[in-house]
């Protein structure tokens, strides 16, 4: 697969093309990228996704987004994307005029592109689906995904995760909400009551679900179970907020190691506890209601 942060470095003509923010790959991107795969298949040819990070709602609104560059691509991979290219967006790349846009289109020769129908792009979201009709063969839209009454969007999943609702946003994901980052060195305040836990770096724009939760975490080719704890934290109103990940399992050495953490249920929100006995008592709770989640 080609990874590229520019379409000029692109050299994959007569491909079938899907253009979008693609923040969280939710269930409305799924049926879309799925649908982009058969006509790969059925076709022969190439599958190319044309993607943008940080999202336009990051740079503009202040928004966090879901999915880091790191977290879209591993989304986007299942999918078998020839390349996918991940165009940086920022205040100087969105006065793009949208001719210059297509023209870069253009010279990928897109047999097919397919696009949600509120696509736009270029200055001031001048560029729409007619322009893009002119440059491929074939232009197909897809409409919004509705999941039991509710229109699956990047903005209502984001709501459902900063009120901990993990089912809610796992339900417009189609998958368990995934988080990606390196394991930093911390107080080790969980250590000394029998709770070690792995501080996990996580961009201070990335949206984390508040409270704690039943977690299954991936480190290189093993998957463990635990339980986290994500945004502040109350016992220690002073810190900035983080993922603690604690693993049910031999005490590992993870600094400096990357790990993928999926949330699987909220089992409370968070708390502050006046002692470190009435904090070790309430971890203990939260490990068997953990482990109660997570049996197969």
């Amino acid at each position: 697969m080609i990874l590229a942060d520019n379409l000029s470095a692109l050299d994959v003509k007569g491909a079938i093309v899907t253009i979008g923010n693609f923040d969280g790959v939710h269930r409305g991107h799924r049926m879309l990228l799925e649908h982009v795969r058969g006509r790969s298949k059925a076709t022969g040819r190439s599958s190319v996704v044309i993607t943008f990070f940080p999202p336009t709602r990051v740079v503009f609104s202040g928004a966090h987004f879901l999915s880091s560059d790191e977290e879209k691509r591993a989304l986007l991979s299942p999918f078998e994307p020839a390349a996918i290219v991940t165009i940086p967006f920022n205040h100087s790349y969105a006065q793009t005029d949208r001719a210059v846009f297509i023209d870069q289109l253009r010279h990928l020769a897109p047999h097919t592109i397919v696009v949600g129908e509120d696509f736009r792009f270029g200055h001031r979201r001048a560029g729409n689906l007619n322009d893009l009709s002119l440059i491929a063969s074939r232009l197909e839209v897809f409409g919004l995904k509705v999941v039991e009454g509710e229109v699956v969007s990047s903005s209502r999943i984001r709501e459902h995760l900063a009120t901990g609702r993990i089912e809610e946003a796992n339900r417009l994901l189609g998958y368990p909400y995934l988080a990606i980052g390196r394991v930093t060195r911390g107080k080790s305040r969980g250590r000394t009551i029998g709770f070690p836990t792995a501080n996990v770096m996580a961009d201070e724009r990335k949206a984390l679900p508040l409270g704690v939760f039943a977690v299954t975490a991936r480190i290189g080719s093993e998957t463990y179970k635990g339980m986290a704890n994500a945004g502040l934290r109350p016992s220690f109103p002073d810190a900035p907020p983080s993922l603690e990940v604690h693993l049910f399992c031999d005490d590992l050495n993870l600094y400096g190691r990357t790990i993928e953490t999926s949330f699987h249920a909220h089992l409370r929100g968070q708390l502050r506890f006046h002692n470190l006995e009435a904090l070790k008592a309430q971890l203990k709770q939260d490990r068997e209601a953990a482990k109660a989640v997570l049996q197969p």
